[in-house]
């Protein structure tokens, strides 16, 4: 017997095996897991399954984002039939480049035209910062510079997904900026009530963490600050007992990917992204 089903707590020995065969691609799903405990009331969507005889072969998270997990062709055709049967909650795609774009086939027709599809995203891991000398600035964000660090993140995210996080409304967006910053997750050179340089860990487990939303003042850009920056902010992680710091790049940004490479990552897959 084979086929999809939602998955439940009395599954999580499961996930967290299969999570476990590649841990540092699957770090977005695995935080989501273990913050959820796959509780649907906390996920926001589901997180479905591919049973094969008894044996969970491959995952799929949907809920505000559709990631899939170690997705097999069998496992693709499922998971997009349902999804598709369900419906669609998410407002985004990414993941592995052939799992996502083989899924992205099967529901585009429904769920299309995409707004923006990214094909082609260098994923790269950094397991020790570069020797390049860090920007000794940068530092954990506190609760009371929340202020001072939102307007950044907001224009972060504009000109990465191409529509601002506050059209849906300000708050969602705020709470969530200020729980990364609760968690120590954010890092930023801050100097005179401006922020020069921020990042962030969105996604954490044992195994990695995860950069995103990495911002440069535009009057500073290519001054050689973003690869400073992230040389920091991977010493820190790192030094803290993080095995591993992974992200992924539009394969066109041929700044960052250059800052990227010089605070210490290097290519290790594809990944691809469809914005909805």
């Amino acid at each position: 017997m084979r086929g999809v089903r939602v998955l439940g707590p009395a599954d999580l020995d499961r996930v967290r095996a299969l999570l476990r065969t590649d841990p540092l691609t699957h770090v977005f799903v695995a935080d989501r897991v273990e913050s959820t405990r796959l509780d649907p009331r906390w996920l926001g969507g589901r997180v479905y399954g591919y049973v094969e005889d008894g044996r969970l072969t491959a995952a799929c998270h949907h809920a505000a984002n559709l990631v899939p997990v170690g997705a097999h062709p069998a496992a693709i055709e499922a998971f997009a039939a349902r999804a598709l049967s369900d419906g669609r909650t998410c407002a985004s795609m990414f993941g592995p480049q052939d799992e996502v774009l083989d899924l992205w086939q099967r529901v585009s027709a429904t769920w299309g035209p995409a707004r923006s599809l990214r094909t082609d995203q260098p994923f790269m891991v950094a397991t020790e910062a570069a020797e390049r000398a860090p920007d000794a600035k940068v530092r954990r964000v506190r609760m009371d510079e929340i202020d001072v660090l939102y307007p950044a993140s907001v224009a972060m995210f504009t000109e990465e997904v191409g529509v601002s996080p506050e059209d849906n409304g300000r708050d969602a967006y705020r709470a969530r900026v200020a729980a990364l910053v609760a968690q120590g997750r954010v890092f930023a050179r801050i100097e005179g009530g401006r922020v020069l340089f921020k990042a962030e860990i969105g996604s954490r487990t044992p195994q990695a963490a995860q950069l995103q939303g990495v911002y440069v003042d535009r009057e500073l850009r290519g001054q050689g600050i973003a690869s400073r920056g992230v040389a920091s902010m991977l010493r820190t992680v790192l030094g803290e007992g993080c095995p591993a710091v992974t992200l992924y790049v539009n394969a066109d940004n041929v700044a960052a990917h250059r800052a990227y490479v010089r605070a210490g990552f290097r290519r290790t897959g594809t990944f691809a992204t469809v914005l909805l």
